[in-house]
């Protein structure tokens, strides 16, 4: 799958400190200790509507991420899927009398053009689940030689499921008690209830062909991947096991995440798919969580429709804390906008204050698991310098626009649409 056209980005000088993050599983911040190569898998869009804020902050997570770790010197190993065949997809492209291929692709190409815009760096690997289905046969079939699966006893559908207690390590991510992880499995998708299960918390990796779904060839019949394993699939065959970071939104640490780390730890052995599980905060409109389900979302194509700058969009989701949930209005945008204004008046100037101390903040607060309010707030104050008291340092306005656009990814040279 062809992801989107990256943005041009500067080099600067010097280094920051190296990058400390929030561990879901460890419920702590330490060191992301990644070597020359770091690598990163992180959950993309089931394309079956537009791309809404919530999506633009959780990836906004990880661009930045990847920013800090090129400005260090590593090379970026990030592969972000694609779940492009889904309940959720079907079910919409039923409703509206699509072609569920047809619907996969147009939203992905509004996904792809919306990230394009904001900025955002793409991933290395684009991988669509429908592209990875060979390697999730081959990784069901690994775990139905090992007893990690069974096949369920049922002569019209023999879905594969997947052993909840396969690895003696399941739940440490989310840390999630057993009542509160099967109250989450129905929530999100899980079918507690199915007959023929041997655990309510075991997990689909393959669907048995119904009659009007699409299905590929198996050794274990016809049928499509489950949600967690085309991610566990796309992450060993691309990155192998214990790579840097899985990330994602707060709303996939129980059951996505949990079950692709033990997916991929029941197989490879290792007692953790991840070093770090990083994840997002969600965004919410008058207090409720941003969703299609409730119906309030906030898209960022429609926000570009109004002409809303792109690096507005992205200030106005950076100021606040990622893991925080946070709330998306007229008074985030109108400051956010008011921000990238300053800044840009600012960097305009013939001359201004110095900004190696300016350049220097932004690192160590990004370093700092990410703290963009910091970040901004350095920046702020050296924009206040130099549109009220000046400077005489005719490279500080550019420098500091190169270190904006490097490590926040927002560009001061000029209007976006």
């Amino acid at each position: 799958m062809q992801s989107w056209p990256s943005a041009a980005l500067p080099t600067l000088p010097g280094r920051g400190p190296e990058l400390r993050l929030y561990d879901t599983s460890d419920r702590q911040v330490r060191p992301v200790a990644a070597g020359p190569a770091a690598t990163m898998y992180v959950c993309g869009i089931t394309p079956y509507d537009a791309t809404h804020l919530g999506h633009a902050a959780t990836y906004l997570v990880f661009d930045l991420i990847q920013r800090v770790w090129l400005d260090l010197g590593h090379d970026v190993h990030y592969v972000q899927n694609i779940t492009d065949v889904d309940d959720p997809l079907l079910e919409r492209a039923n409703r509206d009398g699509l072609d569920w291929r047809d619907l996969a692709a147009r939203e992905v190409s509004l996904f792809r053009d919306d990230m394009a815009a904001l900025r955002v760096l793409p991933p290395r690997e684009y991988v669509a689940a429908t592209e990875a289905v060979a390697e999730v046969v081959e990784l069901v079939e690994k775990m139905l030689a090992s007893g990690a699966a069974y096949v369920v006893d049922d002569p019209d559908y023999p879905d594969v499921y997947f052993r909840a207690d396969a690895t003696l390590q399941f739940g440490y991510e989310s840390g999630y008690d057993r009542d509160t992880m099967l109250a989450r499995f129905a929530e999100c998708g899980g079918d507690p209830d199915r007959p023929g299960k041997t655990d309510q918390l075991d997990a689909l990796l393959w669907r048995a062909a119904r009659p009007g779904e699409p299905s590929w060839p198996s050794p274990f019949g016809p049928g499509r991947p489950g949600w967690h394993v085309e991610c566990a699939a796309i992450a060993l065959s691309r990155i192998r096991s214990g790579l840097d970071i899985q990330g994602g939104g707060s709303d996939l640490i129980f059951p996505h995440h949990e079950f692709t780390a033990a997916h991929a730890e029941c197989v490879s052995g290792e007692r953790r798919f991840a070093r770090h599980y990083v994840h997002a905060g969600m965004i919410g409109l008058d207090g409720h969580k941003m969703s299609k389900s409730r119906g309030n979302l906030v898209l960022v194509s429609g926000l570009r429709a109004q002409g809303i700058e792109p690096s507005a969009i992205r200030l106005g989701l950076l100021a606040g804390h990622y893991r925080s949930d946070r709330d998306w209005g007229a008074g985030v945008l109108q400051a956010a906008t008011a921000r990238l204004h300053r800044w840009r008046s600012a960097t305009a100037l013939p001359a201004a204050p110095d900004a190696a101390d300016a350049v220097a903040r932004v690192r160590r607060y990004l370093a700092d698991d990410l703290d963009t309010p910091k970040a901004l707030a350095a920046l702020d104050g050296w924009a206040t310098d130099a549109l009220e008291y000046g400077g005489h340092d005719a490279e500080a306005p550019q420098t500091v626009a190169a270190a904006v656009d490097a490590l926040l990814g927002v560009d001061l040279h000029s209007p976006q649409r």
